[in-house]
């Protein structure tokens, strides 16, 4: 390990349902403020569970460069900008002189699904007698789109973007997979500087669950059904918890290694001690052991030469399912034992790819002002979840050091573990 470069993090961006920025998102979770809302867009239409951590008078007009680049940006594209634009600032990077060569993105991203306004009068085209004919497809509806269309909703495009504003010529990649995308585009992003292949590198995710598209698929998700009262709906490790809440965001980080940082004078948020991910396949027929995320755990507090004891806190995944939790719960219990446990996503639900650098931020955020945040609406533990969620107080956030979890429906598990600087 001594040979390997010490990798810190020098800038944080957030964009999320309870605020843009650090200065409001801190605010909102100090203050105990859900972002989840009804979906104005929604209402009067046929879905169920019209609720979910919508961003509110989002603009980027004035932040995107160059400006023409927001012709070809859908919603995930424009928050993975600001997002990644915010980090970058505040690490100083566009005025130090990092070379361009030595200077990559590694983003996570959706497959994101197109707005249907621009793709309405293409599926008219294709509608005889009141029926879809997907033989009319190639003849009649690309006519009816926008030559460049398609360039808003590839997955690869975040990363591309911001690499092209900031002229960064070195590693470029994107991670589609779903809740872990954001955590183990930071994992990669940190491998790309220990190999000895970037001095800086952009990571983070970005993901939009809040469009119809999504919704007209409600049977794919355990949602929660409390659309009654949306600021209480998603309810991690709690006793009533009835499903996830869907919800929009991203965030990006600033890594580079230690001795490049301290050579420009970059203030260090965080260090980067370890992490790891796995996989164990999910069943519909049979509950989810939880194994992964054990295993990520215990590779990354294995990487990082900590012990259990080490550890501050637990930034936790928090689904708000019922399966999902109980799982997850055992597993830090395992693990880690009686540790402080804190579930963002009951601020504002399940941001999909962008999930894991809005959580992560969560963490570095507590750092930086030294108390961990509580987990909204966990009012009656479920027995079944053996942790010591925080739940009524804030608690300090010492020793500050944290594990943060991802995982996915399909079975892969990150934990990546970061410490104060």
């Amino acid at each position: 390990m001594s040979n390997v470069p010490e990798v810190v993090i020098t800038g944080l961006g957030v964009v999320s349902p309870i605020g843009t920025g650090c200065d409001e998102f801190w605010h909102s979770l100090s203050e105990g403020r859900s972002g989840i809302r009804r979906i104005p867009a929604l209402n009067g239409q046929p879905f169920p569970f019209a609720i979910g951590g919508q961003i509110v008078n989002f603009d980027a007009t004035d932040k995107i460069r160059p400006r023409k680049a927001l012709k070809v940006m859908s919603r995930d594209i424009q928050l993975a900008f600001v997002a990644a634009d915010m980090a970058l600032q505040e690490a100083g990077i566009a005025a130090s002189g990092v070379s361009p060569e030595r200077f990559g993105i590694v983003f996570g991203a959706d497959l994101i699904p197109c707005e249907l306004d621009e793709i309405a009068n293409a599926i008219r085209s294709c509608m005889v007698d009141g029926r879809f004919d997907f033989s009319l497809w190639g003849t009649r509806a690309l006519s009816e789109l926008y030559p460049l269309w398609l360039l808003k909703y590839l997955p690869n495009m975040p990363a591309c973007h911001i690499g092209i504003a900031y002229d960064a010529r070195g590693p470029n990649n994107s991670l589609t997979l779903a809740e872990v995308s954001s955590l183990a585009a930071i994992t990669e992003a940190v491998r790309v500087i220990q190999r000895g292949d970037a001095d800086v590198m952009v990571a983070g995710g970005t993901g939009c669950r809040i469009h119809p598209a999504v919704w007209v698929r409600t049977g794919a998700y355990q949602l929660s059904s409390r659309v009654d009262q949306p600021e209480r709906a998603c309810r991690p490790f709690d006793l009533d918890r009835d499903g996830m809440v869907h919800g929009e965001g991203a965030g990006a980080v600033v890594l580079e290694s230690r001795k490049h940082a301290e050579a420009r004078g970059a203030p260090i948020l965080a260090r980067v001690l370890g992490f790891a991910c796995a996989f164990e396949a999910r069943r519909p027929d049979q509950p989810w052991s939880g194994e992964a995320i054990k295993r990520a755990i215990r590779d990354a507090l294995r990487m990082a030469e900590l012990k259990p004891h080490d550890v501050g806190h637990v930034n936790a995944h928090g689904l708000s399912t019922v399966e999902d939790d109980i799982a997850e719960a055992r597993a830090i219990r395992s693990e880690l034992g009686d540790v402080a446990v804190t579930a963002p996503k009951s601020f504002f639900g399940n941001l999909a790819a962008g999930t894991g650098a809005v959580e992560l931020a969560v963490s570095l955020l507590a750092f930086r002002h030294g108390q961990v945040p509580i987990t909204l609406n966990c009012e009656r533990p479920d027995p079944r979840c053996p942790i010591n969620v925080v739940n009524k107080a804030p608690v300090p956030a010492a020793p500050p050091v944290a594990v943060v979890l991802n995982h996915s429906r399909i079975g892969q598990a990150v934990a990546l573990v970061v410490a104060g600087p």
